[in-house]
């Protein structure tokens, strides 16, 4: 029996300064003055369509993304958060994270995001290296970075994180090391580090620049791993480390097949329906000309089937490095825990996985083959 869990927002400004060569998000480098009240209007409208998904819910946790946010006003930024909580209530400890760059940071200080009621900021630093900035299209330099690291301190936000990249075109061990260790020294509650992947439909798939081989990146991970627990990071999901209660509540919603509403340019959400005893999906309008232009903002709908809910939850799900309730899949999506007894045997006599009557537990050896998990379950 499905029943609904926390419900979360999200919220897409698809705009940036200039498209990124590595990005394969739903963004699109600035051209003239920003539509920028048109466009939280439209927002505004969009989330009003959406709140028979609400279902009575408060919202728990909001992220602005993009993009970058930080290219909005402030005062636009109030408007917006505003105007969702007269539509859904906040619950009274919500956290509101927004994205923002270093190189945007004279467009509005980061205080002014504060008082417009963020909670957190995500900051995109990807590296502190001038060379490797400049290949990543950054439009930052490493003493803006650092300077943005400051400046979110300064402005009382209850968390904030900085976004590292490794396995950047032609690093060397000691230039990775580098970029952990001067961002653990601006002391964030929170960092994100990822290897840089190459994706379709970006510069740098038409073009690949030289990455370091496997030998190499294994060994800046495994380090780095090791670097990150000495400075007090705790991995908490794949590519995500904090300080004792500082995770992105945000993103464990997600990873724990909770809700979310998604409004704005190609935003993506997530909706239980136990009445229906259905989970939905919905897509977005994708380019900014014609949400703008849109009454109805969905372009897509599609139910979850139930014989899919299992591998969605654990798709979702094994990315942190908690173990797994055996009550919280049976509640996500509505399916007693005996339908994936077979994949879960297979899985533990492949040391991939241990269980106890509540719970399944990753291996170290599970952590690093994932997909062969997965694999047991399509």
């Amino acid at each position: 029996m499905l029943s609904l869990p926390p419900l979360s927002l999200y919220i897409h400004i698809p705009w940036c300064v200039q498209k990124c060569p590595y990005c394969d998000f739903n963004s699109h480098g600035q051209n003239g003055e920003l539509p920028q009240q048109e466009y939280v209007d439209a927002l505004l409208a969009d989330l009003k369509n959406d709140l028979s998904y609400v279902q009575q819910r408060p919202i728990h946790t909001i992220f602005i993304g993009g993009g970058t946010p930080s290219l909005f006003d402030a005062s636009q930024i109030q408007r917006l958060l505003e105007g969702v909580e007269a539509m859904i209530p906040f619950e009274t400890d919500i956290e509101i994270t927004m994205e923002a760059n270093p190189g945007t940071l004279e467009h509005d200080d980061f205080a002014a995001y504060r008082a417009a009621g963020v909670t957190r900021l995500s900051i995109g630093v990807q590296s502190f290296s001038k060379e490797k900035l400049n290949l990543l299209g950054r439009i930052h330099d490493q003493d803006e970075a650092k300077t943005a690291a400051e400046k979110a301190k300064q402005a009382n936000y209850l968390s904030f994180n900085l976004d590292l990249m490794h396995g950047l075109p032609n690093q060397s061990f000691d230039e990775a090391m580098h970029d952990i260790d001067t961002a653990g020294a601006l002391m964030p509650p929170h960092l994100s580090w990822y290897q840089l992947t190459i994706e379709p439909n970006t510069l740098f798939h038409s073009k690949p620049p030289q990455l370091p081989d496997d030998e190499k990146l294994w060994h800046i991970y495994e380090q780095g791993q090791e670097r990150l627990a000495a400075l007090g990071y705790e991995q908490y999901e794949i590519s995500a480390y904090a300080k004792p209660g500082f995770q992105c509540r945000h993103n464990l919603n997600y990873w724990k097949f909770g809700d979310y509403l998604g409004i704005g340019c190609g935003a993506h959400g997530k909706i239980t329906q136990p009445d229906t005893d259905s989970i939905i999906r919905t897509v977005k309008i994708k380019h900014p000309k014609g949400y703008l232009a849109a009454s109805n903002y969905t372009s897509e709908t599609t139910e979850v089937i139930t014989e899919d809910r299992a591998l969605e939850y654990l798709m979702n799900r094994l990315r942190l490095m908690t173990p797994i309730p055996k009550a919280e899949f049976e509640a996500r999506t509505g399916q007693s825990a005996a339908v994936v007894k077979e994949g879960m045997v297979k899985s533990i006599n492949r040391g991939l996985l241990t269980e106890t009557d509540t719970h399944w537990q990753l291996t170290s050896k599970g952590h690093m083959f994932v997909n062969d998990l997965l694999s047991q379950f399509i």
